[in-house]
């Protein structure tokens, strides 16, 4: 292993949960950060987030476990429900038991207090580094270094530019990502339900994927409990606005689950404010590096969300690029870091997409098929095949 001589000096594009765990993990080891976001002010929008071991482990070793503790619900398991009866099958157990097992909990967290968190560690520990208002409009590289251009006309100089500036990325875009979405079929309505307002029998403190033919309905709580994070996907419409902030009505959302069981109804009937989106998907990129360039998170591998995956990508991305960086010099440090990760990533992506089919599945439609097809598919082996090599991944120590 040869140790890069000179630290780097990195500029990363987007502040977001990938650019603030790559700058955490970073400023541990000692690199020059500099984080520029085009939003003028840091508030997170979106709901829940899930945080599994292989993204939790990592938010523990930059020094982050109790201000996640503050925020976030350690579930005690998670089930599979039909959608017509309510019957129900346990899928794992967490909390204690993912801490055994995995050697990391399960935080289900709101998704604007965990960048909260993040925001806070990253400007308590390097001051004056995180740039709003800045947007970055691309890369200029020279035999010394990498320009990073901003658009009031700025170049900022440093050795290494970091795209962790979503889907819509103008880094991606240069690295040879300009791949254009596509509708994978399905939409999904998201809100938050404050606890109080269920059935004292609702109030559970565990995740819950009920499934049916054409839909899935995911709850779990959030903020330690005082919230239900809600989000329905279902097939049938083709609405391609991919926008997180488009508001809709309860009883449009309840149309969407027109038949399935009353508790699903009595979450929608309480929803604050549902709001609708089309899920967009995109082929993986065969590349996340261009010299002295590369991408992460949703800038790298946008996801359909249903593994759970995408925060969890992006904070093992944020580890293992400044892993590489504190190893190698950048040359050799960027391309490792596309060979540790591709692969991965890949995988999750195109996992993520199956599993839409195996929550929708026809076979759901009359309960007596569906229980079938539920205990054939949610077999404890059959999960651990799905969910193991997921969890058990360590960003902190995988080989680069």
């Amino acid at each position: 292993m040869s140790a890069a001589p000179n630290p780097p000096k990195v500029l990363i594009a987007g502040a977001g949960i990938a650019g603030l765990v790559a700058g955490l993990a970073l400023l541990q080891r000692g690199i020059e950060v500099e984080i520029f976001e085009q939003a003028s002010e840091l508030r997170e929008l979106g709901a829940g987030v899930q945080l599994s071991s292989n993204g939790t482990r990592v938010l523990i070793a930059l020094g982050l476990e109790e201000a996640m503790q503050g925020i976030a619900s350690e579930p005690s398991g998670k089930e599979i429900r039909l959608f017509s009866t309510g019957r129900t099958w346990k899928l794992f157990d967490l909390g204690a038991s993912s801490r055994a097992i995995y050697g990391a909990p399960y935080w289900m967290v709101h998704r604007g207090d965990f960048h909260r968190v993040l925001v806070d560690a990253f400007n308590a520990r390097a001051p004056g580094t995180l740039h709003v208002g800045s947007r970055c409009t691309g890369f200029e590289e020279d035999d010394g270094g990498i320009w990073l251009g901003l658009a009031n006309g700025e170049q900022r100089r440093g050795d290494v530019v970091v795209g962790a500036d979503g889907v819509h990325s103008e880094i991606r875009r240069q690295i040879g990502g300009d791949t254009k979405p596509f509708f994978a079929g399905v939409a999904a309505w998201r809100g938050l339900v404050p606890m109080n307002r269920l059935p004292l029998d609702m109030q559970r403190d565990v995740g819950t994927n009920w499934v049916g033919p054409g839909g899935h309905v995911i709850t779990y709580p959030v903020r330690r409990g005082e919230l239900l994070n809600f989000v329905g996907i279902f097939e049938g419409e083709n609405w391609p606005v991919e926008s997180w902030t488009e508001q809709g009505t309860r009883e449009a959302c309840s149309r969407s689950f027109a038949g399935w069981n009353g508790a699903v109804h009595a979450i929608i009937e309480n929803v604050d404010v549902p709001f609708k989106w089309a899920l967009l998907g995109r082929e993986p990129l065969d590349r996340f590096v261009v010299g002295r360039a590369c991408v992460i998170g949703d800038a790298a591998h946008p996801t359909l969300p249903f593994l759970a995956q995408g925060a969890n990508m992006a904070i093992e991305d944020g580890i293992v690029l400044a892993r590489c960086l504190e190893q190698f010099p950048v040359e050799e440090a960027l391309p490792r870091f596309q060979q540790a990760r591709l692969a991965r990533t890949t995988s999750i992506v195109v996992k993520s997409a199956e599993n839409a089919k195996r929550f929708h599945n026809p076979a759901l439609a009359n309960a007596e098929g569906a229980n079938e097809y539920l205990s054939r598919e949610w077999q404890p082996e059959k999960v651990r095949e799905r969910y193991d090599w997921l969890f058990t991944y360590d960003a902190l120590s995988t080989p680069i």
